[in-house]
């Protein structure tokens, strides 16, 4: 299954007021269903200088990816909060996880 990444700020704003989300510890998830298969990864100055922003950014990549072949066809967004910085990844897996069950998003 092969994503295609969000680009245009339009579009990241169409999946926040269009779509279902759900929050945990490190990250909010966003969703709008559809038969597109896109992924947009955000992280914004609250989390932290470039560096932590960056690793914030790659750790939810790296859940999104492990998990893939999981998820129904859709617009995901998963937006990083203050405290993923400070979260060890078997929680911040779990807290994904139980977020994408709650909307719905797994096979």
């Amino acid at each position: 299954m092969c994503f295609e990444k969000l680009k245009l700020t339009s579009e990241f704003s169409n999946v926040y007021k269009h779509g279902k989300k759900w929050h945990s510890d490190g990250v909010v998830v966003f969703f709008k269903e559809g038969s597109e298969k896109k992924v947009g990864f955000t992280a914004s100055k609250k989390v932290g200088n470039a560096v932590k922003r960056a690793l914030a950014k790659r750790r939810m990549r790296a859940l999104f990816f492990d998990n893939q072949d999981r998820l129904v066809d859709g617009i995901y967004v998963f937006v990083a909060k203050e405290r993923m910085s400070q979260m060890s990844y078997e929680a911040l897996k779990k807290g994904y996880l139980w977020s994408l069950k709650r909307l719905g998003c797994l096979n």
